[in-house]
């Protein structure tokens, strides 16, 4: 009864309320340059550290940029690749998971022990060490998140698919003629499709988490962009006289994680779909 009763409150609750805080994030993102009340790299010396005002609803940082602009300006940077992370990572996992998992014999085990040799190390300090590799800038931190994250859902994708395999109408439709690339593209493929909506949204608060680690790191974006990360590291040196510099950015950071965290947690519970490995 009371496990009933908390399925019920996440379905109507929880999943409604943070698709809604979310929605209203992604239309702050898209909608960035209509709604920020200044140019948010716009440097004006003579108002720096400004508390809030009409002109500048959150005060000004130690450049006179306007607070305000520049978080909803961030807001395009953190969820805008975070995506572009995940459908990239869901592309490679998808295709390798697949094909690993179909095949099977030695390169399915050649490929699952290269994922399971990178599943080793954490994911930050491996990202650490390929942005070491290529040098600092947000092309180069999504491309060395990219590379990490694929191979967790190459393994969701590979044990998803060696349990479709032993299915009944697997097993009809080799016996009716169809191809391999048949069998994938209409059998396998369909079936490994609808858990990425959950993943998307488990996931997708560890990639803003990341891209905003590096550039608090001072490897990600960079200055004069407005990044929520890289808000906080510009500010860290003002904690004591205006900590509101890396209170804004933060408590955005923290929002937006906690929002994707408690969605992911439901829809997992909700349609039974387990966190990646």
């Amino acid at each position: 009864m009371i496990r009933r009763i908390r399925q019920i409150f996440i379905s109507q609750k929880i999943i409604p309320i943070c698709s809604i805080i979310l929605g209203i994030l992604f239309f702050i993102a898209i909608f960035a340059p209509w709604i920020a009340p200044n140019d948010p790299i716009a440097v004006n010396i003579v108002n720096k550290l400004q508390p809030p005002s009409w002109e500048y609803p959150l005060g000004t940082d130690q450049l006179g940029r306007c607070n305000l602009s520049r978080i909803l300006y961030g807001a395009r940077i953190s969820l805008g690749f975070a995506i572009l992370i995940f459908i990239s990572s869901i592309f490679i996992g998808l295709i390798v998971g697949t094909f690993s998992g179909y095949k099977g014999g030695w390169i399915d085990h050649v490929l699952m022990r290269f994922c399971d040799g990178v599943m080793a190390f954490p994911n930050l300090i491996l990202v650490l060490g390929l942005v070491g590799i290529f040098g600092p800038g947000l092309t180069q931190v999504i491309i060395a998140i990219m590379l990490v994250q694929w191979v967790y859902y190459a393994r969701m994708f590979r044990g998803m698919v060696l349990s479709l395999k032993e299915q009944n109408f697997i097993a009809a439709a080799k016996v009716s003629g169809s191809s391999q690339w048949k069998i994938i593209k209409n059998h396998i493929v369909p079936n490994v499709l609808p858990p990425l909506v959950v993943m998307g949204t488990l996931e997708m608060g560890w990639a803003i988490m990341d891209i905003s680690a590096m550039s608090f790191l001072g490897l990600g974006v960079q200055a004069p962009t407005p990044e929520w990360g890289a808000m906080i590291h510009e500010g860290k040196s003002y904690i004591r006289t205006n900590p509101e510099l890396m209170l804004y950015p933060g408590l955005f950071i923290m929002i937006v994680i906690v929002t994707f965290n408690l969605l992911g947690e439901a829809l997992s519970e909700r349609y039974g779909v387990k966190r990646k490995f």
